[in-house]
C-alpha cells in the first residue's frame, strides 16, 4: 500500500466505548472510516451522522458491506462473545483486524480465536490501549534510560468509584453487572499488560478477589502481586467500588509508585510524573499528557500506531501471540484467587 493512500475502515459496534474509537479515527492520519454498523441501527446512524461516516447498517448486513466496500480493516468494538464470528467475516473478506479486549468470554474461546488468526493471513492487532496512556509511555522511556536504576518494586493504587450502589454500571456499561468474572477480566487485564510492557514477563503471581457490591455477579476488587522475571515485584491494589479523591478518577485510573536502585518515580492523579533520585530533590518530569479523548488520548495513540504499521508493513505492538501472555495471567490470577480464598 502506498503511504499516500488512505486506509479504509469499517467500525463494528456503537456502544459506550465505541465513541472513543470513532472520535479518534477522525483524527488519525492516513485513515478514513467508510462505514459503521451495530445491532441497534439507530445507534449506528447516530454515530454515522456525528462523525460524518458515509454508510451505516445493522450488524447483519456486515457481509454485504465487506463485499461491496472491500475495506482495508475492520475495527471490532463489540462484546467478547461476538468476536470470533466477526473475525471470521473479516478474514473471509481479506481485511486486517483491530479488536477490542476481552478477546473472548473465556480462555478456551480465546485460544480458538488465536488459532483462527494464526491459520489465516490476516493482520491482527489487539486494541489494548492502557500501555498507550502517555504517562506509561513516558515512564517506559525513563526506565529504559536507567533514570531510577534497576527496578525493585511497583505499586498501583486504583479506586474507580463507578461500581457502588443499586444502579452500578447501568449508565455506562450495564452488561458488567452480569459478568461472572468482572474486575480482573475487564480491568485488571489492562494493568497486567502494562506490567509486562514496563517490567518484562511475569514469573509468578498471587491474587485475592472480593465482591463488594452485592447487586453484581462478579468480583469488583482485586489484590494482585506479580513477581517479575527481572526480580522486581509489581502490585495492583484496586477496586471499582470505592472512590478516589481525584477530580477525574478515569484520567489515570489511580496512582503509581516505582522504586529502583537509584530512586523512584511517582504518577499522580493528574498525569504528572515526579522523579526523585536518591539523595536529591524531587523534580517534576517535563512532558505534557493530553486531555483529549480517553485517558490521555491513548485510543488515538494506539490507532495511529495501527495505521502507521499498516502503511509501513511493520509489526503491531499487541499481536495475538503477545497478548495471549497477558490473558494467561488473567487465568492465573483467578486460579490463585480460588486457592487463596475468594471473599463475597
Amino acid at each position: 500500500m502506498s503511504k499516500t493512500e488512505k486506509l479504509r475502515g469499517v467500525i463494528v459496534g456503537a456502544g459506550y466505548f465505541s465513541r472513543f474509537h470513532h472520535e479518534a479515527w477522525n483524527r488519525v492520519e492516513g485513515v478514513e472510516i467508510i462505514a459503521n454498523c451495530d445491532s441497534d441501527i439507530g445507534k449506528a446512524r447516530t454515530y454515522a451522522e456525528e462523525f460524518e461516516i458515509p454508510r451505516s447498517v445493522a450488524t447483519e448486513e456486515l457481509d454485504q458491506v465487506l463485499a461491496e466496500e472491500k475495506p482495508d480493516f475492520i475495527d471490532i468494538v463489540t462484546p467478547p462473545g461476538t468476536h470470533f464470528e466477526l473475525c471470521q467475516k473479516a478474514i473471509d473478506s481479506g481485511c486486517a483486524i483491530i479488536c477490542q479486549k476481552p478477546l473472548a468470554p473465556d480462555w478456551g474461546q480465546t485460544l480458538a480465536l488465536a488459532d483462527l488468526i494464526r491459520g489465516s493471513n490476516a493482520r491482527f492487532m489487539v486494541h489494548e490501549n492502557w500501555r498507550w496512556q502517555p504517562w506509561y509511555r513516558q515512564i517506559k522511556k525513563m526506565l529504559d534510560a536507567g533514570q531510577i536504576g534497576d527496578v525493585f518494586h511497583c505499586n498501583v493504587h486504583c479506586r474507580m468509584g463507578d461500581g457502588w450502589g443499586e444502579d452500578a454500571y447501568l449508565a455506562r456499561q450495564p452488561f458488567f453487572r452480569d459478568y461472572e468474572r468482572l474486575f480482573i477480566f475487564e480491568t485488571g487485564v489492562h494493568f497486567l499488560d502494562t506490567f509486562r510492557f514496563l517490567f518484562g514477563e511475569v514469573e509468578s503471581l498471587f491474587a485475592r478477589t472480593a465482591r463488594r457490591n452485592p447487586v453484581i455477579k462478579g468480583e469488583d476488587s482485586a489484590l494482585i502481586v506479580c513477581e517479575m522475571e527481572s526480580g522486581a515485584t509489581a502490585v495492583l491494589d484496586a477496586n471499582r467500588y470505592n472512590e478516589s479523591s481525584a477530580a477525574d478518577a478515569r484520567y489515570t485510573f489511580g496512582t503509581v509508585r516505582i522504586e529502583g536502585s537509584k530512586g523512584h518515580l511517582e504518577l499522580g492523579f493528574d498525569g504528572s510524573i515526579t522523579l526523585k533520585p536518591l539523595g536529591q530533590a524531587a523534580q517534576q518530569v517535563d512532558y505534557q499528557p493530553s486531555r483529549t479523548g480517553f485517558a490521555g488520548d491513548c485510543v488515538f495513540a494506539l490507532q495511529q500506531h495501527f495505521a502507521d504499521c499498516m502503511h509501513r508493513g511493520t509489526p503491531f505492538e499487541s499481536t495475538i501471540d503477545d497478548y495471549l501472555k497477558t490473558v494467561a495471567l488473567v487465568e492465573k490470577a483467578y486460579e490463585s484467587a480460588e486457592i487463596s480464598g475468594k471473599t463475597d
